[in-house]
């Protein structure tokens, strides 16, 4: 009788170990968490060969499977080719917004970013969202250094640069080397300005809208500056910007700009005059160091922006989401000793 127990109960056991197992696997909408150190990633024997080494952008993956790998290039080819083409005659704008860090704060506004950016510029065919698991949905292609420099080269391909404009929207941690990619344990990279400059030139990429959210992102204005380019900032480049927590819906900048701003029928360089505003009050009022926002809008730029602006919204939409800065907002940024943003310590050359 005893012995009929124990067995019924080791069966028991044995038949509850797959509910077991599959009520705690984890939830693939949750954003891999940072737990390792940011690796050091130069290369050179001195503090300015390592450093000249991260104009390269280097990037690195590991603990990544085959079959992952495989999933995300299917997903970026696929997304790649729903672009629709441009019209000859029509001065069409194609737009990239990328999440470069994996905390779901990058992922919620990439995503939203792609739609108002999509609907201002008339581009909802044309729209582009590389973002990771944000806490809700995993049905993009991953942000990475790869895949914005893939899909940099694929719409220079569909556009006509005598007549198209790219309208790209960055967002992530920063530093003053660059963009920081930094996704769970498994990706980490640096996108320097001078590669990110290749890369719009490679592609054949006149006309453009640059929008980079992250600190010190100022360093990307004097390379990438150029007659037909238009850059905002959301920082200076020795300042940090704020607002990154990875409960947010939205940082300072990209709350500012993207869900204020540019949801109004203005046009970009007024646009960018309120954000600029908007940020200056909020970092005032939660005593920050200001992260001073920069614009930088070439001579030629109003010769085809008017144009790709003309179809914006006649009337405002109003913004969605939890707000960047508010009292809960504060508390979180306070909580997590993050009121001053800081670049993963081991990504700097020594």
């Amino acid at each position: 009788m005893n012995r009929g127990r124990i067995i019924a109960g080791l069966l028991a056991a044995l038949f509850a170990v797959p509910a077991l197992s599959q009520s705690s696997a984890p939830d693939p909408n949750q954003p891999p968490p940072h737990v390792a150190p940011f690796p050091d990633l130069g290369g050179g024997q001195s503090r300015a060969e390592r450093r000249k080494s991260y104009e390269l952008s280097p990037e690195l993956q590991r603990g990544v499977s085959a079959g992952q790998i495989r999933e995300q290039q299917r997903r970026l080819d696929t997304a790649l080719a729903a672009l629709a083409p441009q019209r000859p005659g029509t001065a069409d704008a194609y737009v990239i917004t990328i999440a470069l860090d994996s905390d779901p704060v990058f992922a919620r506004e990439a995503r939203e970013a792609g739609r108002v950016l999509g609907a201002r510029y008339g581009a909802q065919e044309r729209t582009l969202v590389l973002a990771g698991p944000d806490g809700t949905r995993d049905d993009a292609p991953h942000g990475s250094i790869t895949a914005l420099l893939l899909a940099l080269s694929h719409v220079g391909g569909l556009m006509d640069a005598g007549e198209d404009a790219l309208v790209l929207y960055t967002t992530s941690h920063g530093m003053d080397l660059g963009l920081a990619y930094h996704y769970g344990d498994s990706g980490y990279g640096i996108l320097s300005p001078a590669k990110l400059k290749a890369a719009l030139e490679e592609a054949g990429i006149k006309r453009r809208v640059l929008i980079l959210s992250a600190c010190y992102s100022g360093v990307f204005v004097p390379a990438l500056a150029s007659p037909d380019s238009a850059i905002l900032t959301a920082a200076a480049s020795t300042r940090t910007s704020f607002g990154c927590v990875a409960e947010n819906d939205w940082t300072f900048f990209g709350d500012a700009l993207i869900n204020r701003a540019l949801r109004q029928p203005v046009p970009l360089d007024e646009a960018a005059r309120m954000a600029g505003r908007s940020v200056a009050e909020w970092e005032t009022q939660a005593r920050f160091l200001a992260s001073l926002p920069q614009v930088s809008i070439g001579p030629e730029v109003g010769t085809w922006l008017p144009a790709l602006e003309a179809g914006r919204p006649r009337i405002a939409s109003a913004p969605v989401g939890r707000p960047a800065f508010d009292e809960a907002a504060l508390m979180a940024i306070a909580a997590k000793g993050l009121a001053k943003e800081k670049a993963p310590k081991a990504a700097a050359p020594k």
